[in-house]
């Protein structure tokens, strides 16, 4: 088996792509250690140790380092912990658990708005976060203003502000006249 590695425009993360699917639908967040009980594959890499964030997608792997943690000193060691899992035959999630798909239901008179929001996310959005590592989940929109959660390599990024609001803002803006602000959520 061999695992190609990408940088990410956060250099505290890397997307590890084990040339086999992970996740067969959605994607999968694991912020700690302490969160990835639902994931043996997160389980394994976070016990590597000096891993802060594990997020699983549907042919990657994007782990989250400790700042004062050189990638050169952790890397080989993720590399075969995620080796391992996948050689071993266990399953990426626990089968009582299942991964987050990041679309949370709204009503009333706004639903028309947040249906063409959702759509504009998955079509145009969450495709190109996927290529940096990352995900985008809506989670809600209030007054003109919509909320998304940033995960995996789009968490904590430098450049994660200017991808809201001159990325996902200006084209959600453009699309939807009614959406006049994008702002970060924390999970």
């Amino acid at each position: 088996m061999f695992i190609q590695t990408e940088s990410t425009p956060n250099p505290a993360t890397l997307k590890f792509l084990p040339g086999q699917t992970v996740l067969e639908a959605g994607t999968a967040d694991f912020p700690t250690a302490d969160s990835a009980a639902a994931s043996p594959l997160a389980q394994r890499v976070f016990a590597v140790g000096n891993v802060t964030g594990v997020f699983l997608g549907s042919d990657f792997v994007t782990v989250t380092k400790e700042d004062a943690t050189d990638w050169d000193h952790i890397k080989p060691a993720i590399l075969g912990a995620i080796m391992e899992h996948f050689q071993s035959g266990a399953q990426v999630m626990d089968t009582h658990a299942s991964a987050a798909g990041g679309h949370a239901e709204h009503d009333g008179p706004d639903s028309e708005i947040v249906k063409q929001i959702k759509e504009l996310l998955d079509t145009r959005v969450r495709p190109a976060v996927a290529q940096d590592g990352g995900d985008i989940t809506f989670h809600g929109f209030d007054r003109g203003i919509v909320y998304l959660h940033m995960q995996g390599a789009c968490a904590g990024c430098p450049s994660s502000t200017l991808t809201l609001k001159m990325g996902i803002e200006n084209l959600l803006r453009h699309y939807i006249p009614e959406v006049l602000e994008v702002r970060p959520v924390a999970a």
